[in-house]
């Protein structure tokens, strides 16, 4: 038996197995990695601690995909921070989200002007579509809560071309809006701190798009603490959705 020879196919065979194994695990890593929900950090002017402003090239070099940016509240509040905020994040290649912070005691319709104003249509490169932050009621039952709600969410949809989102928590929307499941056909963005698999969805929304994990999270480029989130593919491919 030639000694050499047998010993030179035994480490081709090695070297073969080798490659088939790292192969496999490279593909198991990608697809991971391809699977991998976007996540994000939701901010407001609490963000900018002693004015500080926000690294965005931090924020997406620590894997997350897109942010929610408070734009406006009521009929006389613009966050300060907006424009910087969206000029940097949209030069660091992060999706943006804006929000309208609702106040009920005022008419939703100059509400969804001055938001559609100030965040100029919502309907760039890395926008996803608006959103209404409802969590409180500003005084209204139910019922005129809900018709609030619709005439907000029918004028910025007018004004803006997309199907708004709406936030909120399970607990409001039990009670403040009477569990009501007339606003199914709006990508739901619930938040909910327990800590379950997965978080409770109210008001018979088959699904929820993003979910608002925690009050309380950290994430480079944020000095302080930040809500977290994450998308759920509801809306399907995450780049089509951010208009990315």
């Amino acid at each position: 038996m030639d000694i050499s020879r047998w010993g030179s196919t035994i480490r081709r065979r090695g070297t073969a197995l080798t490659l088939i194994a790292l192969s496999g695990i490279l593909t198991a890593t990608l697809a991971a990695s391809a699977q991998a929900a976007p996540t994000g950090p939701d901010v407001s002017s609490w963000q900018h601690i002693d004015g500080r402003l926000i690294d965005w090239f931090a924020v997406k070099r620590s894997g997350h995909d897109f942010a929610m940016v408070k734009a406006t509240e009521g009929l006389g509040y613009v966050n300060p921070y907006f424009v910087p905020d969206s000029l940097l994040m949209r030069a660091a290649g992060v999706a943006r989200g804006t929000y309208h912070y609702a106040r009920p005691n005022l008419a939703p319709e100059p509400q969804a002007a001055l938001y559609a104003t100030v965040v100029l249509g919502q309907n760039g490169a890395l926008d996803l579509p608006p959103v209404l932050d409802l969590e409180t009621t500003g005084g209204l039952a139910p019922a005129a809560l809900i018709d609030w709600a619709h005439r907000y969410l029918n004028t910025v949809q007018a004004l803006t071309g997309r199907t708004p989102i709406v936030y909120t928590y399970p607990h409001f929307w039990r009670t403040a809006m009477a569990d009501t499941d007339e606003f199914t056909r709006y990508p739901l963005w619930i938040a909910d701190y327990r800590g379950n698999e997965a978080p409770e969805v109210p008001g018979g929304w088959p699904t929820w798009t993003f979910w608002q994990t925690t009050d309380s999270g950290g994430i480079d480029g944020i000095a302080g603490r930040t809500d977290l989130n994450v998308y759920s593919g509801a809306q399907g491919d995450f780049a089509r959705f951010a208009n990315m």
